[in-house]
């Protein structure tokens, strides 16, 4: 295998043409490389399904661990794997990870595309809250959380088991939902007023997965923020999870904003 393609250890989860039987790496070499970002709440594994489509289409794929600890950690520790990829990387996100893109691209000439799913996208200044609570509609509030304190003064919040499923992944069987609950991973507290940074989307082309029935950050938030960014936009009837309820329209938007 080559360096692009070897497993990287820990936590980062990374999927290649040796996985599931992609193409041989000869057909990598024209494909950039896609970077799948989660957000709070989930795990790498939301990508799965996405994953799959685009390694059989012959695009080599990582999906890291997002730490979920803040912005701007968070955001280097990304920044931190785009440097040990060599050749064009197209960066899609969900949720939270958009905030994580949006800041860990900044100033990096190989990557080429944003794409966000159902996505934060902020300008400078701008906090994850204040983006949330922009339009109405979000049911993912203070006593929709579970908070569990993990250290002096740090807390992380956790999405309580009786709402997870209608206000996080409506759209998704309950038997999935309920393994989504019991393995999700919890973003810590600050992240929600911690300031975004000098937003990569100023200077790179994006495209933008409107979720028109997301009960966690109101499509009307989503549709500005795409709008704004000058993004390409296309719109699913789905749930704030849309790569998982709804793979093949986020691969396809993927490949589109590769191509």
């Amino acid at each position: 295998m080559t360096a692009r393609r070897t497993l990287l250890t820990g936590t980062a989860a990374v999927a290649t043409g040796a996985f599931l039987g992609a193409p041989a790496a000869h057909a990598h070499k024209s494909k950039p490389t896609v970077v799948l970002v989660h957000g709070a709440f989930a795990d790498a594994s939301g990508w799965n399904d996405v994953a799959t489509r685009l390694i059989r289409d012959g695009y080599p794929v990582i999906a890291p661990a997002n730490p979920l600890r803040g912005v701007s950690a968070d955001a280097a520790y990304l920044a931190s794997i785009l440097a040990t990829i060599s050749g064009p990387v197209v960066l899609a996100a969900h949720s939270y990870g958009g905030i994580v893109i949006t800041n860990a691209a900044t100033g990096n000439a190989n990557v080429k595309a944003l794409v966000y799913v159902a996505a934060f996208v902020p300008d400078a200044g701008e906090t994850l809250l204040g983006l949330q609570t922009k339009y109405p509609g979000s049911r993912l509030n203070e006593a929709a959380l579970d908070f569990r304190p993990y250290g002096e003064g740090l807390v992380d919040g956790y999405i309580k088991k009786d709402v997870f499923r209608d206000v996080f992944a409506a759209d998704v069987p309950r038997a999935t939902t309920a393994l989504m609950w019991a393995g999700q991973r919890p973003a810590d507290a600050r992240t929600l007023g911690e300031p975004s940074g000098a937003p990569a989307w100023k200077a790179i082309p994006s495209w933008y997965l409107v979720a028109r029935n997301d009960q966690v950050l109101p499509a009307a938030a989503q549709r500005f923020m795409a709008q704004r960014a000058g993004s390409q936009v296309c719109e699913a009837g789905a749930s704030h999870v849309a790569m998982i309820s709804q793979p093949a329209a986020t691969a396809d938007l993927i490949t589109r904003a590769a191509r």
